[in-house]
């Protein structure tokens, strides 16, 4: 093993079509309302799809569009969304293609090296929960829906982790680690709202669209 592959460092990845193949928060959006209303559900969930489509190709900026996302939350007990996000978690990991390959294999020989995995997220923690403990993360940097008693407001604490909000947390958990040098650590992303995470890290992986981008 290299000196370099010895050194402490942190391996930052984006979650949806970086290291899983699916947009997780529309798909489980789906799988959610089906599964606990029915068809009724279903329909509300692609009317939620269909509105929040048309604002953004109207302009809505992202961090919008992910705040609007989570108001489609308000009311849901938390419980039940934990429960089913790992019933959600154990069928659709189960299905061939869910794993973006490359990706879940780099993190795999990073892990083997000793480095520690951040996921990063605009998704919430039920889903990313269950992943991480399948891929070994130790860390979570993703949306905090707010509560209030047992159900979620339909509120974000804090800023939409997209873009200028990823670079923070990044740097937030860099500064944690005093034996860890940035340019040794490693980040992965597709897309553009990615960049300013990956602009933090001296090994910086590009996946699909970006990588062709």
């Amino acid at each position: 093993m290299s000196d370099s592959a010895r050194r402490p460092r942190l391996v930052f990845t984006d979650v949806d079509e970086t290291l899983i193949t699916c947009k997780s928060l529309f798909d489980f959006l789906d799988y959610y309302a089906a599964g606990r209303y029915g068809a009724e559900g279903a329909r509300r969930a692609a009317r939620v799809r269909e509105d929040l489509r048309a604002k953004t190709t109207a302009g809505l900026p992202r961090e919008e569009a992910n705040r609007a996302y989570y108001r489609a939350w308000r009311g849901e007990p938390v419980a039940a969304v934990e429960e089913w996000a790992r019933r959600w978690f154990t069928e659709r990991s189960a299905a061939e293609g869910f794993y973006v390959r490359r990706v879940a294999e780099e993190l795999r020989a990073h892990r083997a090296d000793g480095a520690r995995i951040a996921l990063v997220s605009g998704s919430f923690r039920p889903l990313l929960a269950p992943l991480a403990e399948a891929v070994g993360a130790e860390h979570v940097l993703c949306a905090r829906p707010e509560r209030c008693g047992r159900v979620y407001t339909g509120a974000l604490l804090g800023a939409p982790v997209i873009g200028a909000e990823k670079r923070r947390l990044v740097r937030e958990l860099l500064a944690r680690y005093a034996d860890i040098d940035p340019a040794d650590c490693y980040g992965y992303g597709d897309d553009p709202s990615d960049l300013p995470m990956l602009d933090e890290v001296g090994h910086a992986v590009r996946v699909g669209a970006l990588a062709h981008g």
